[in-house]
């Protein structure tokens, strides 16, 4: 039995960054294990989801009853990626979008299962929705190519992960749940959800090389107003250059739009 957890122990933390035949796109390769089901991805993000929602001190959500419009334009762009025939887990995952109403943050993020948060900071920061939609296709791509598990194993260590898998402590996927939205992705993983956002917008008629504006903004401004959250992230020029090449292997549409009225009314729906 321990020579069997050994083996689980080496092999789930030999995650190596490699070429892919795809569009030479940078790829992370666990070896294909996973101690999650889809079904505990799904668990787990409606856990962090409810401690999400008991935290509006940390995560004052934005009222959807109270803000329809907002709701509608978030949805609408989320709609767009996921349906565009490329999301993996489209219909296995929740999907469901909230907004957070902190206009000092400038993040977004997306649980295992499908559960998105996105700051208005980042909504007010950005300049036209293809921007957003590049933003919100990175990270549907952690959730759809199931990042958290991998980060988690290397975060908690794979005997938490058996107790969680065994069910022999229940009570500890709650306690990770409330730790999950402060992991830490690899540089590889983010490059790979770099990868993705490029090939989800490339199907849409969204800019697909859309993620790479934020960082372009994020170098006008001289790195004054760089996230805490850039800090351990691939170099936001080397990201652009990413995204790009990626979009550039596939010939789609990197056209900035000369106006974009529905981001403008997007942003005017804001408090």
């Amino acid at each position: 039995m321990r020579s069997s957890i050994l083996v689980f122990v080496v092999l789930l933390t030999l995650c190596s960054c490699k070429k892919s035949n795809e569009e030479g796109a940078a790829t992370c390769t666990p070896l294909n294990l996973n101690l999650f089901s889809l079904q505990k991805d799904i668990d787990l993000g409606a856990k962090v989801a409810a401690e999400i929602a008991n935290d509006p001190t940390t995560y004052p959500l934005l009222d959807e009853s109270a803000y329809p419009g907002a709701y509608g334009h978030i949805r609408r762009i989320t709609n767009k990626i996921l349906t565009s025939g490329n999301v993996k887990h489209q219909g296995d995952f929740v999907w469901q979008v909230k907004i957070i109403q902190d206009d000092n943050t400038l993040n977004a993020f997306c649980t295992p299962g499908g559960y998105i948060y996105v700051y208005t900071g980042i909504i007010k920061y950005l300049d036209a929705e293809d921007d957003l939609a590049g933003v919100l296709g990175h990270e549907i791509a952690h959730a759809d190519q199931r990042h958290t598990t991998e980060t988690m194993t290397r975060e908690y260590g794979i005997g938490t992960l058996l107790q969680i898998v065994l069910g022999n402590d229940p009570n500890t996927l709650v306690l990770l749940a409330k730790g999950l939205t402060d992991l830490k992705y690899s540089r590889c993983h983010e490059s790979e959800a770099d990868d993705y956002s490029v090939r989800y917008l490339a199907n849409t008629n969204y800019r697909c090389n859309g993620a790479a504006s934020f960082f372009e903004k994020i170098q006008a401004a001289g790195g004054s107003s760089t996230p805490e959250f850039l800090s351990t992230h691939p170099d936001p020029g080397n990201r652009v250059q990413n995204i790009n090449a990626i979009a550039d292997s596939k010939s789609c549409n990197k056209t900035v739009p000369a106006s974009d009225a529905n981001y403008a009314a997007f942003k005017a729906s804001l408090p």
